[in-house]
């Protein structure tokens, strides 16, 4: 079982390198970002308890207009937050709740504001990306009434400070400092936006879910520390693609996962991403014998019959180099190169907090993949051909109709 290390040897060490070692290997902030990760939750837990009062009289305001439509938006990785959250949000809240990323939202308005209001909800690690704040502006163009909830890692951040938020509709909730994250890949930042977005969805429960939060930091940690040094060997071979599937909220986790290894390997490792079911349907022919495939798999007994059918329909054919799964408890009838076992003492978390935990293994997974291709994790684009906040986006004035949208 996981043991906890010393203060000073977690400060000296991150993912079995000194900090000297990261420091030569442009691997620093990687590391630690995704070492910190079981501590920060704890600490976005804490702020949103703290902030419970302000965030019910925000939302109970907004929740007051029975043609609400929820927004959850952001670019990139934010906008996985989105993916993730959608159906939990809506479970939880009961408003219709859907996920568009910005990229889309301001190219497209029209197609996705309610005429009447909307609460749009925004995550941002740096809120320095320029279509961000475009799509602040162009919600109160579309819309009667917008409320905003600007979820972001970064106070300074063109988001958080933009004028656009000295309105008594917006709202701005700072993550912990260490959730900004200095590294291009977005990893402690990804899992605190979405663990707030899940507390905030369940605001009122906020006391009763920190024993929940407390489950995924000792997840967390049973990752960091006793199958590390086996994601290091699973690195080690010689995969030029990787297949991440999940089910439910756990498919955008899969679609994060799968963006953080081919991020950190510079592409030179091609990444997909799908759901159990969807899998069957097409995809699965992209299979080899150089394939690396990674199963997220939920604890709902009910999804797991269909996780478990498509494991055995793989079998059956060409499985690929090696399969790594990760489950909360131990899986007897499906076989893995590598089973992740998150609780070792049958305590278990509701299935939509499982997706806080689950994209841990492919973000250690990318890092030391990217050392083993020799490059340098903090920036490992060679080429510059991704950036930690993007470049070259040009914000147009808007030359449509302005026709609204809705009922």
């Amino acid at each position: 079982m996981y043991t906890d290390p010393t203060k000073q040897e977690r400060l000296s060490y991150y993912l079995g390198f000194s900090q000297s070692e990261l420091e030569q290997k442009g691997a620093f902030f990687t590391a630690r970002e995704i070492s910190q990760q079981p501590d920060l939750w704890i600490k976005t837990w804490k702020l949103v308890a703290s902030q419970k009062d302000n965030l019910v009289s925000f939302l109970s305001e907004a929740f007051a207009h029975d043609s609400l439509s929820v927004i959850l938006t952001g670019a990139g990785t934010s906008a996985y937050i989105g993916d993730v959250l959608q159906g939990p949000f809506q479970k939880n809240t009961g408003r219709q709740t859907i996920a568009i990323p910005t990229t889309d939202m301001i190219s497209h308005p029209a197609h996705y504001f309610n005429a009447n209001t909307n609460l749009l909800i925004s995550f941002a690690r740096s809120g320095d990306s320029p279509e961000s704040v475009a799509a602040l502006q162009l919600a109160d163009v579309f819309s009667k009434k917008t409320y905003h909830l600007i979820i972001t890692c970064n106070p300074k951040g063109k988001l958080a400070l933009s004028k656009e938020t000295a309105n008594s509709r917006v709202m701005v909730f700072l993550l912990p400092p260490e959730a900004d994250d200095q590294s291009l890949a977005m990893t402690g930042s990804f899992t605190s936006m979405l663990l707030a977005g899940l507390l905030i969805s369940r605001i009122r429960e906020i006391q009763e879910l920190e024993q929940q939060v407390l489950r995924l930091s000792d997840y967390a940690n049973n990752i960091l520390h006793n199958y590390r040094e086996k994601l290091r060997e699973a690195a080690k071979l010689g995969f030029e693609r990787a297949i991440f599937l999940g089910s439910g909220p756990l498919r955008s986790v899969a679609n994060e996962s799968d963006l953080k290894v081919q991020e950190m390997t510079d592409g030179k490792v091609i990444c997909k991403f799908d759901s159990f079911l969807g899998f069957r349907h097409g995809p699965k022919a992209v299979i080899n014998p150089y394939t690396l495939m990674v199963y997220l798999f939920s604890n709902d007994k009910y999804v797991y019959q269909y996780e478990r059918d498509l494991i055995k329909a793989i079998e059956a054919g060409e499985k690929g180099l090696f399969s790594i799964g990760v489950t909360e408890t131990r899986n007897s009838d499906v076989n893995m190169d590598l089973l992740i076992v998150l609780s070792e003492d049958g305590n278990k978390v509701d299935e939509e907090f499982l997706s806080v935990c689950s994209v841990l293994p492919a973000q250690i997974l990318g890092f030391y993949k990217s050392l083993e291709f020799g490059l340098k994790p903090d920036s490992p684009s060679k080429n510059a051909t991704i950036t930690r906040v993007v470049k070259g986006v040009v914000i147009y004035p808007f030359s449509g109709n302005g026709k609204r949208t809705g009922k």
